[in-house]
């Protein structure tokens, strides 16, 4: 623990804006609350911010919330829900609970804050649907286990259950592939539909088994249709909340991410503000840009005011809108005019200058090492 205390020490002065954790991830998920309470406490003496991807937004979604409120109390420091959501047909509506969590802990004192991605459905590897404790050691001792006929039939019946009960949403259509370097063939398909192609029933079963072989010959991302509409547009009124990605940059036209990666302030401009009035203009800016800079600690940006930087994103609010589709996620969205980046022009009229005048952004602890 002293070794890791030191290393986030290390790494505020470097520039880190925070701590961030992976609960939900191995190794991740093997760390204890206390720890991360103490590793905050760091970050704190830093005036750092604590974010996390919480252990569990599906059945321990509740759990998750308190324990994320509990080490920003604990440690005393800014804490931030990351692409905060309610998983699993399960827990629909949920999010009105978990919400409720947030506005009793922000009552009594506790900093802290949200960030959505304006979408029903989530993103990351197929192993998200194995548990845990068969990942632990890696994959190479994962595909051990797997390879032992009892461990083998537990972690297909854990799978089973994931599919139902977490990010499967119940039903194995929800489950697409979004790449898979080993078979690209295999890029924009649902677990049903590549079943259906073998001539194999369409069960949660052997939905489970077809994950395992996934795995076994290397992996692939995953997209999960596993959320509700009603808790996303609930989440994303909460004055605590800041629109965020949780995207990253795809190769243009390599495989099928997810349309976040293209569309997601797009989408709550032309989506969310516009056809269907959940947010006024002013305060879905804010949420993209003043809130954002100011839970980070980043100072002189996310407003438009005499001093600072010069990032400007100029749209015809009547006119963008996200294009990407779950279907065909390479488009770009459209209505954005003009990007500016340190007061230099890097987008202009839809098409990129070439210009790359951006700087490196460093954290409240930052020594200048």
């Amino acid at each position: 623990l002293g070794r890791m205390q030191q290393l986030v020490a290390e790494a505020m002065e470097e520039g880190a804006l925070g701590l961030s954790t992976g609960l939900f991830y191995v190794p991740g998920s093997f760390t204890s609350t206390e720890e991360i309470v103490e590793l905050s406490k760091v970050a704190a003496a830093y005036r750092g911010v604590y974010i996390s991807h919480m252990r569990d937004e599906a059945q321990g979604l509740l759990d998750s919330v308190t324990e994320t409120i509990r080490i920003g109390e604990e440690a005393g420091l800014p804490v931030q829900m990351t692409h905060h959501k309610a998983i699993s047909r399960d827990m629909w509506g949920r999010s009105v609970d978990s919400l409720a969590l947030v506005d009793a802990a922000r009552a009594r004192g506790v900093d802290i804050t949200i960030d959505q991605y304006p979408y029903t459905a989530s993103q990351t590897s197929i192993a998200a649907l194995v548990p845990q404790w068969a990942q632990a050691g890696g994959i190479a001792e994962l595909l051990s286990r797997l390879n032992d006929p009892e461990t083998r039939r537990r972690i297909r019946s854990e799978i089973v259950y994931r599919i139902e009960h977490d990010r499967g949403g119940g039903d194995p259509d929800n489950v697409v592939i979004g790449l898979c370097e080993w078979d690209r063939s295999l890029e924009g398909k649902s677990l049903a539909s590549i079943l259906s192609e073998r001539d194999a029933e369409v069960t949660l079963a052997n939905a489970a088994e077809l994950v395992v072989d996934i795995i076994e010959r290397g992996g692939a991302r995953a997209i999960y249709h596993a959320m509700d509409e009603s808790d996303v547009e609930r989440i994303m009124r909460h004055p605590a909340t800041a629109i965020a990605s949780d995207g990253g940059v795809s190769v243009f036209g390599q495989g099928v991410p997810h349309p976040r990666e293209y569309g997601t302030f797009a989408r709550v401009l032309g989506r969310y503000v516009r056809e269907r009035g959940h947010l006024t203009l002013e305060e879905a800016v804010r949420k993209m840009s003043s809130q954002t800079a100011r839970r980070l600690g980043i100072h002189n940006r996310g407003l438009l005011t005499e001093g600072y930087y010069a990032d400007i994103a100029i749209f015809d609010a009547d006119e963008i809108i996200d294009k990407a589709t779950f279907e065909e996620p390479h488009q770009y969205a459209i209505g954005i005019k003009f990007v500016l980046v340190n007061g230099q022009v890097v987008v202009e009229q839809g098409r990129h200058t070439g210009r790359r005048p951006g700087k490196i952004i460093y954290g409240p602890g930052y020594t200048g090492m």
